[in-house]
């Protein structure tokens, strides 16, 4: 009888295995203290951080949510962005009530504002929970994936959670931390030191994006978006912008277009939509998902 599990067995140890033998050798040979120069290049952090090997980190970097994506067979995503700082009907409510018993007329004027855009966080939560709840028994779902922080991030992955589907959150080291919202599924919380193979990893398996009011940080994942379908850089997909009227007010594409400094066309990228219902109907149109979910752009397919 062929013994297989002989034919196959690995000719060299492995990483893990070179790794634990080092550091239980380390104590005998260098009182648990070893220098650098003796570490394993892989298991010294004091080497891989310098900055001859920012290479290697960004493959890295690129790697690993690559590759746990693909062992848990996430194929498509829908992305959802947005401010940090619009939060739950429920705390906008809160923090009203608390400026009216205070009697102050400027916190409460702040606090009203606040309640008034919790409306989009509603929604975004809403919209990730439709996603989950009619496509998590396809055979290909789609995830929401969100930055990974508060606002209208914590929505997208509690709306998924409220439909009890996974999550996916694309963390970045920022100088004020930015820590994950409690929705995300723990597996895929990925972070980020990278700002531009974050941005690559929420295009390349995305089938949509929808831009829920925000700043800079949501206004340059949106153009990185609109330019790289503009100029043919990765495939056209759905880019949905939640509430006309501050995206109109906010950006002036009739003027773009007046100007000549966007084509004709250029303005149909995107859609404007102003509810979770609305925009649902619209990725239910586009991809026929009543009969099937399309693949995504998975294995890296899609990398723009």
């Amino acid at each position: 009888m062929i013994r297989s599990d002989k034919l196959t067995a690995r000719n060299f140890p492995s990483a893990q295995e070179e790794a634990a033998q080092q550091a239980a050798s380390f104590e005998a040979d260098f009182d648990a203290n070893p220098p650098s120069a003796y570490r394993l290049a892989f298991t010294d952090t004091d080497f891989l951080v310098r900055p001859e090997l920012r290479p290697v980190r960004m493959q890295l970097e690129l790697l690993k949510p690559e590759l746990v994506q693909q062992e848990l067979n996430i194929q498509s995503t829908v992305v959802i962005f947005g401010s940090a700082r619009i939060a739950d009907r429920e705390a906008a409510q809160a923090a009203v009530d608390a400026a009216r018993a205070a009697n102050d007329s400027e916190a409460l004027l702040r606090a009203e504002r606040r309640l008034l855009m919790s409306g989009y966080y509603e929604e975004a939560r809403r919209f990730a929970r439709l996603i989950t709840e009619h496509t998590k028994d396809h055979a290909h779902p789609l995830y929401v994936v969100t930055g990974g922080g508060p606002g209208i991030m914590e929505a997208g992955n509690r709306g998924a959670h409220d439909a009890g589907g996974r999550s996916i959150g694309l963390n970045i080291v920022l100088p004020h931390e930015q820590r994950p919202n409690p929705y995300i599924t723990p597996e895929l919380c990925f972070r980020f030191h990278y700002f531009g193979l974050r941005k690559m990893h929420f295009l390349i398996r995305s089938v949509a994006l929808a831009a829920f009011p925000g700043g800079y940080g949501t206004l340059d994942e949106l153009f990185e978006t609109l330019t790289l379908i503009q100029t043919g850089k990765c495939r056209r997909r759905p880019i949905l912008l939640f509430g006309r009227d501050f995206w109109s007010r906010l950006i002036d594409f009739d003027l773009l277009l007046d100007t000549g400094m966007i084509s004709p066309g250029d303005e149909q990228l995107f859609h404007y939509v102003e509810t979770a219902d609305e925009a649902w109907a619209l990725l239910m149109k586009e991809y026929d998902i009543g009969s099937a979910v399309p693949a995504g752009n998975g294995s890296g397919n899609g990398t723009p």
